[in-house]
């Protein structure tokens, strides 16, 4: 026999389902904002695959440094309404930057300059890896005990 009043299991399902549609909205917005960043690290990865005699992993670099600083940026304020300091966040970005970049970067050149692969379909395979990953880090240890605390997320409450 339920011994929950009725009334109780429906605010519980509202509150649930909310949390649902919250979170929903959260990867739809890093999603965006992950693909803004993946214009730019495209762009700036033709120019300079384009235009420069530098090596499939000098050009993935650059161009991922400039993704990485537009995405953080913000997915910190809009997707996670993030108060947290800045620099510790940036750290903590950094940290999996320190062990995605060496492997992306080696299995990259490795795929495009040993195994002849089209650079740019590499570079597409590493960036959707990278959305997946990051959006996992960033929701799970960057910001989850600082999201929506920032003005923006506060309005919202």
């Amino acid at each position: 026999m339920n011994t929950v009043p009725k009334k109780e299991d429906e605010t519980n399902n509202s509150k649930k389902n909310q949390s649902v549609k919250k979170e929903m909205i959260r990867g739809i917005k890093f999603a965006l904002f992950s693909a803004s960043a993946g214009i730019i690290e495209l762009a700036v990865f033709s120019l300079l695959n384009e235009l420069t005699n530098w090596r499939y992993w000098s050009c993935y670099l650059a161009a991922l440094v400039m993704s990485v600083l537009w995405n953080f940026t913000l997915n910190r304020r809009y997707t996670f309404h993030s108060a947290d300091n800045v620099s510790a966040a940036m750290l903590k970005t950094l940290g999996f930057y320190c062990v995605f970049t060496p492997v992306s970067t080696v299995l990259g050149n490795y795929l495009a300059d040993i195994l002849y692969w089209n650079e740019y379909l590499v570079t597409v395979i590493i960036m959707l890896s990278n959305f997946v990953l990051e959006f996992l880090y960033d929701r799970f240890y960057v910001f989850r005990k600082t999201i929506d605390t920032n003005n923006l997320g506060e309005k919202k409450k």
